[in-house]
């Protein structure tokens, strides 16, 4: 079954590759691996959401949040490499959580884009991953998830 065949059994979809907000390209390559820049929730080209986890977003949002913020940076690197059925391991996530001065929960929230990507690539999905709070993120997003994955 393909990437994309598993991406709509889970009632999902790869979105359009978001533009980038500033002086840097959506996904990079180089040797055999992918690195994603940072990618909001954004949907449509809105945020769906904005403010503090564990304030102005729950953590439930926020964790749907960050699954698509990993769509989003599975598009970018789509893009880049031509067929996400080319990728061979998840090797790294890295998540940001835009935090109220109490929440903890930086993990829960970032297995949104980790869960997801178990389910799209199975033991290929198992990866490294760091789950990070943070002050303030861009545009004032709730969280941000980039990704480096190794293709073939």
């Amino acid at each position: 079954m393909s990437v994309a065949d598993r991406i709509a059994e889970l009632g999902l979809a790869l979105p359009p590759v978001v533009p980038p907000v500033a002086a840097y390209v959506p996904a990079v390559v180089t040797g055999n691996l992918v690195y994603t820049s940072g990618q909001l929730p954004m949907i449509g080209g809105v945020l769906p959401a904005v403010g503090k986890v564990g304030r102005e977003v729950s953590a439930e949002e926020a964790k749907q949040f960050a699954q698509v913020c990993a769509l989003n940076a599975l598009a970018a690197a789509e893009n880049v490499i031509g067929s996400l059925d080319r990728v061979t391991r998840v090797v790294k996530v890295v998540g940001f959580v835009a935090s109220a001065p109490d929440f903890t929960g930086q993990p829960g929230v970032i297995n949104g884009a980790s869960e997801l990507l178990g389910e799209v690539f199975g033991d290929a999905g198992v990866h490294a991953r760091s789950a990070v709070g943070v002050a303030v993120l861009p545009l004032d997003a709730p969280v941000e998830v980039e990704l480096v994955l190794q293709f073939a």
